[in-house]
């Protein structure tokens, strides 16, 4: 089995869980390439020192240029804040190395178009972080949705929601500013999430129609004070979709204000002849409409046996956030060596880019209050 040696700059939260998914690799049982932590760059010495309980890590580091100069590593994971993206993207694969890069794609189009378009010129893998597709109740969704039984699609509902910001106390983070998030603000934080499996299954918009809301445009600065707080909240980004010759709408949910959520992810598309429900809150169900002479909604208990990349957890069991981030990792690996097949593959620089595209365009439809042609 071929050995891909990672590295990470940032060792935050998404830093951990990419190294806790890597120290469970033996849970796959059929992975084509064994995926081995190898290297760990983050300003703060505490955050590095977290890493010193992985053996495989041999450097430790707070210069991103020595780790993506380093020998011992093949491909880097990338998860700082978003205004650091597109420099730190352009350094990975200026230096040589493959990239799996947490979204947004830079913070705005502009940065995403120079990231993909870099990529293509030195010819490095690059592939961009979404999770949620990799849960086995969205595997099983998307292959009903290939399978034509919908008939005339009626309808796409795609979205995530976060009740996160509702409370007006909570300080401010970067998240919440402009200068580091960018103009598209939740759209950037979660929009890639919403995106993916449209694309992937090319429901590429041709019109973009957008409402945004600021709810809370200060919030405590953490020293006594207040800071601005900038970005957008929720978005609805509502969408033309050209499927079969047919005009479709599609609509496109992110919020950080939604209550009642904690971190909600769903995929919801009807059609003539049949339809597919599926929620994070519930994990393990998922729910199929077809039509006869009654209408008729039936639920599926879904468990492991239908991930992508067989595992050793028993198939009844119901797979978490730490199972679809391992999920999409195998799949990052597995295509990196050429060996992905017909599963399901990460969001590739192009899918990356479209939702920036969609992402821009709703800014444009907002402010001008129309819509917005793509």
């Amino acid at each position: 089995m071929k050995t891909l040696r990672l590295g990470i700059i940032g060792g935050g939260l998404m830093g951990r869980e990419m190294a806790s998914a890597i120290g469970r690799w033996c849970a796959l049982t059929d992975a084509p390439v064994r995926l081995e932590l190898t290297a760990i760059c983050d300003l703060n010495e505490q955050v590095r020192e977290w890493f010193r309980r992985i053996p495989s890590v041999q450097l430790f580091t707070a210069d991103s240029k020595e780790l993506c100069a380093s020998k011992i590593v093949d491909v880097v994971y990338v998860a700082v804040p978003h205004h650091l993206h597109e420099s730190l993207y352009l350094q990975v694969l200026q230096s040589g190395k493959d990239l799996f890069a947490e979204k947004p794609f830079g913070i705005d189009l502009a940065a995403a178009r120079k990231i993909r378009d870099t990529a293509r010129e030195l010819g490095r893998f690059v592939r961009c972080s979404s999770e949620f597709p990799f849960l086995p109740g969205v595997q099983k969704a998307v292959r009903y949705l290939r399978s034509g039984q919908l008939g005339h699609i009626l309808e796409i509902r795609s979205g995530f929601h976060h009740a996160s910001d509702l409370d007006p106390t909570k300080p401010i983070n970067w998240k919440r500013q402009n200068q580091f998030c960018g103009e598209i603000g939740v759209m950037g934080d979660l929009g890639m999430h919403t995106a993916h499996v449209p694309l992937r299954l090319g429901w590429r918009p041709k019109r973009v129609y957008a409402q945004l809301q600021k709810i809370y445009t200060e919030r405590p600065d953490g020293k006594g004070g207040m800071a601005a707080c900038d970005t957008w909240d929720n978005a609805l980004v509502h969408c033309d979709v050209e499927i079969a010759g047919r005009e479709v709408p599609m609509r496109l949910e992110t919020k950080r204000l939604a209550p009642g959520e904690m971190n909600t992810w769903y995929l919801e598309v009807f059609g003539t002849e049949g339809g597919v429900r599926y929620s994070t809150k519930e994990t393990k169900t998922l729910w199929h409409f077809r039509r006869g002479k009654e209408q008729i909604w039936e639920r599926y208990d879904v468990g492991m046996s239908e991930s992508a990349f067989p595992v050793v957890t028993g198939g009844i069991f119901e797979a978490g956030f730490a199972d679809c981030f391992q999920q999409m990792l195998a799949s990052f690996a597995a295509e990196h060596a050429g060996q992905l097949g017909d599963r399901f593959g990460c969001a590739t620089p192009d899918e990356a880019v479209g939702s920036h595209e969609i992402f821009a365009a709703a800014l444009r439809s907002y402010t001008e209050k129309r819509a917005i042609d793509l």
